[in-house]
Parts: C-alpha cells; structure tokens; sequence
C-alpha cells in the first residue's frame, strides 16, 4: 500500500510544479508585452481626455493618434510573441472604448457640442453607446471567426479607431482654416451622428491589416510609406485629413468589392 502512494504523491507533486511553472511562463515578459502597450494606449487616451478638458486642443487629438499608433502595435506584438490570449482581447476593447469612444465624445463636446446644451451631450452619448455596441459585437464575431481575414479582409461596419478620426474631422480641419463655419455645432453634431450610425451599421469597411500586398509592389509602398512620413512630419494635420476623407470615400467601393448585387441595386 505504501508504494502506491508514494507514486500518487510524486504524481501529484509533479503536477504541482508543472502548473506553478505555467503559471511562470504566463507571467513571462513575452507575455505581458502585448497588455503593456494596451495599457499605454489607454493612458494615451485618458490624457487626450485631460487635454481636452484644459482646451489644449491640438495635444487631445496628438494623445489619440498615440492611441491608435499602440493599438496597431499591441495586435502585432501578441502575434510576434505568441501571446494572443481572450484576456487581452477584452483588455484592447475597454482600451478602445476610452481611446476611442469617449476620449474623443468628450473632446468633441468641450470643443463645440456644448454649445448646443443638452442636445449636444446627447450626441455625444450617442457616439459613446454606439463605439461601445461596435466593440462588442468585434469581440462576439472574432470569436466566432467572422471579422476580418485574409480571405475576407473587411471589417463590419466603422472600425473605432477610424470613428475616432472621424468624429474630431472639423477639430483636425480647424487646425488648418480658422473659419467659423467650423466651429458650427451643428456641423459637428452631423458627423458624429453619421461616424456613430456607421459603427454600428452592417456595411463592410476596408481592413488595412489584412490587405494583400503582391511582392512586385513591395518597393512602391516602402516608397509611399516613405513619402506619406515625410508628408506627416511637414504638414501633420493636412496630411491626416485628406487621408482620412480617402479612407471614407473607399467605404462605397468596399460595399460594391464586397456586395456587388446590394451596390448594383443602389446605382439609379
């Protein structure tokens, strides 16, 4: 009977030290990469928040381009290190949600939707409630394999970063012309109203991360790559919104790549 039991004790020893050293491995610096950066963003746009709050304009919106320039790279570093977990899944949305959601909700409301009383914090709720929305139902079709993929590369509906662009588009424009039409609040009301319904619409979206790139254009994109971070440190603001308005005007030609037979209904 002893003998037994000694091997049920080492057994169960064995065991002991082979969770306590995954547990090691879970709480290795590969691992813990990929939440550090979401972590980062999240502080990018709790501080875009706190600018915004003081009126420094110009620092909110650089705080959420910080955010979404970690929020590229926290996906990519799980990938690299292989530390893709549904902790960090959950982690990136409640990031995104600050980041992009109500950072720039927040903004947009101090900036010129506060002219408008309540009706213009209703707007921006709005915009808050639908980036929440459009983050849970990422979370639900990822899980079921039913976001974007190679094979598919577009996204349902308005990605938040993008939406976050979007909403301060009169911010980022009044950067460059100071005219008060700008600074209407009803102008501001309408394009967080259509950022808002387009998060949470059903229309397909251009997916960056998963667009093929044939190896004979490699070198021409290194060049526009080049030339797009040339043109991003001399003009910054004039550079983001014309890409911004392309990426918007792509949205159409993703409806008709992606349902062909819904966009031919659509042309008079």
């Amino acid at each position: 009977m002893q003998e037994p039991d000694r091997l049920t004790r080492r057994k169960r020893a064995r065991q002991i030290v082979a969770a306590r050293l995954e547990r090691l491995e879970d709480l290795s610096v590969g691992k813990l990469v990929p939440s550090f950066i979401t972590l980062l963003a999240l502080g990018c746009g709790i501080t875009a928040i706190r600018f915004g709050l003081a009126d420094e304009w110009s620092t909110a919106v650089t705080f959420i381009i910080a955010a979404m320039i970690l929020d590229m790279l926290d996906g990519r570093a799980a990938r690299m290190l292989g530390a893709d977990s549904r902790f960090g899944a959950q982690l990136d949305s409640l990031a995104d949600l600050v980041s992009f959601g109500v950072a720039p909700g927040i903004i947009m409301y101090m900036w010129s939707l506060s002219e408008m009383g309540n009706g213009g914090w209703i707007i921006a709720l709005i915009f808050c409630a639908c980036a929440a929305i459009r983050l849970a139902r990422f979370n639900v079709e990822s899980a079921r394999d039913e976001g974007a993929t190679k094979g598919n590369p577009y996204f349902t509906g308005l990605p938040t970063p993008a939406a976050a662009c979007m909403a301060v588009l009169p911010l980022l424009i009044s950067f460059q012309w100071d005219d008060p039409v700008i600074y209407t609040p009803w102008i501001t009301a309408v394009v967080m109203g259509v950022t808002a319904a387009l998060m949470v619409s059903r229309l397909p979206t251009p997916s960056i991360k998963y667009m093929k790139l044939q190896r004979q254009h490699r070198l021409l994109a290194v060049v526009c790559f080049t030339a797009l971070a040339a043109l991003l440190i001399a003009w910054p603001w004039a550079t983001m919104t014309i890409g911004l308005l392309i990426y918007v005007a792509s949205i159409p030609f993703a409806i008709y790549a992606h349902h062909p037979r819904y966009a031919t209904k659509q042309v008079p």
